[in-house]
């Protein structure tokens, strides 16, 4: 098989598996936590076996989607952070656009986070919770980077900046989940009360030196 055949075959296979996904969505925008590989591969036009040969198991296609979204999800993040504006707007701008994304695609995120409670009946559903924990270290992990790159944090900056990474993670997940339950107050209130708590340290650290500015 020559060079150029391989590469055909590769695009093919990589546009199939996004056709896949895109049906995976579909189902999961429908049907949230209870989605199942039944009603997904019925949405893509296939066989159960075939959705298995292209993502191994359920934990695969879950893996691959639990990418496709956080993928999208950090790309927004950053572009907040990056955005032209003062500190403090910069801090309610990611929030917002974190709480902003679950609000939009509620289903989604029940569908990343929570599991289903197999009163459908169908398959079992997907193990959530082995995947969900990776997902929110590797936000943590990404917001660690952007915090060291960009503020002063004196002596251990390494470690104080992965400190509020993961904690502003936990932070955005754990209020996000609470109030997208309950909705006990607008999006902009929580915003602003959640601005409030991380201001305190956040004002009064100044940006690092030659870093882009936060």
């Amino acid at each position: 098989m020559d060079t150029t055949q391989r590469t055909d075959q590769q695009r093919s296979a990589d546009r199939r598996r996004r056709e896949l996904l895109e049906a995976a969505d579909r189902v999961v925008l429908r049907d949230g936590p209870q989605a199942s590989m039944n009603a997904i591969a019925a949405e893509a036009g296939i066989t159960k076996p075939i959705l298995y040969r292209h993502f191994g198991d359920k934990g695969g296609l879950y893996a691959a989607l639990a990418k496709r979204h956080t993928d999208a999800l950090l790309d927004s993040l950053r572009a907040a952070l990056d955005a032209p504006a003062d500190r403090r707007e910069r801090v309610e701008s990611t929030l917002d656009t974190y709480l902003a994304a679950i609000e939009a695609r509620p289903q989604v995120y029940r569908f990343l986070m929570h599991p289903a409670d197999g009163s459908q009946g169908g398959d079992q559903g997907f193990d959530v919770g082995k995947h969900s924990a990776p997902l929110l270290r590797r936000m943590g992990e990404e917001l660690a980077q952007v915090i060291e790159e960009r503020v002063d944090l004196g002596p251990d900056s390494q470690q104080l900046a992965r400190v509020w990474g993961h904690g502003i993670v936990g932070m955005m997940h754990a209020a996000g989940d609470w109030w997208l339950g309950e909705r006990p107050c607008s999006r902009a209130e929580l915003v602003r009360s959640l601005a409030d708590l991380l201001w305190g340290r956040l004002a009064a650290a100044g940006d690092r030196m030659g870093g882009p500015g936060f």
